[in-house]
């Protein structure tokens, strides 16, 4: 009988140390690092129409928009890097690398067949752990169809958006988009599985 490796796992500080000398990103959950794999070009494209749309909406405020090299630690078991995150007044960092927020108001993922799955449910509930987080928005690759996740007091409401018409209104930071914004120059067709 053949046993199996023995799982390394390494603790926060450990990925944390490797990460920033690391040439690839990689995420950490639970003790293990998860490289991340490139992106396509509708992922590119969407992740590129939602940061600049809410840049220039946010240019006057005191909101900051990252897009996929911030790094947010949602708990102590966790560290993601959203496609788009948003952080207002003070952004709390964890260190004074300032690589790491810890107080994001937005985060914007955006599903591809491999990670649709674990963006819904592994990461959101991890993200549901932070206070400041008001919005989590999945927006799909090959399909019109955004679903926004908005903290309603202690519970989340769910709302779905499927039209280029729809807009997506981001209350929490006075922002809206158009279904035809985030899909800008990108391929939409509507035979790929719903999950994505």
């Amino acid at each position: 009988m053949t046993s199996l490796p023995a799982q390394t796992l390494f603790t926060p500080e450990e990925y944390i140390t490797q990460e920033r000398k690391a040439r690839h990103k990689s995420e950490y959950l639970n003790g293990q690092i998860l490289a991340m794999s490139g992106a396509s070009r509708a992922h590119s494209l969407i992740t590129s129409n939602i940061s600049n749309r809410l840049y220039n909406q946010l240019m006057e405020s005191d909101c900051e928009v990252h897009s996929s090299d911030m790094r947010v630690q949602p708990s102590q078991k966790a560290y993601f890097y959203p496609d788009v995150v948003v952080a207002c007044n003070e952004p709390r960092f964890a260190d004074d690398v300032f690589d790491t927020l810890l107080n994001p108001v937005v985060i914007v993922e955006v599903l591809s067949p491999s990670t649709a799955t674990y963006d819904r449910e592994e990461k959101f509930s991890h993200y549901k752990q932070l206070a400041s987080l008001q919005d989590y928005i999945l927006v799909s690759q090959h399909k019109f169809c955004v679903e926004h996740y908005c903290r309603q007091d202690r519970n989340w409401q769910h709302t779905e958006l499927r039209s280029p018409e729809d807009v997506l209104i981001l209350d929490s930071i006075e922002c809206e988009i158009p279904l035809r914004d985030i899909y800008m120059r990108v391929i939409v067709t509507e035979s790929r599985g719903e999950n994505q």
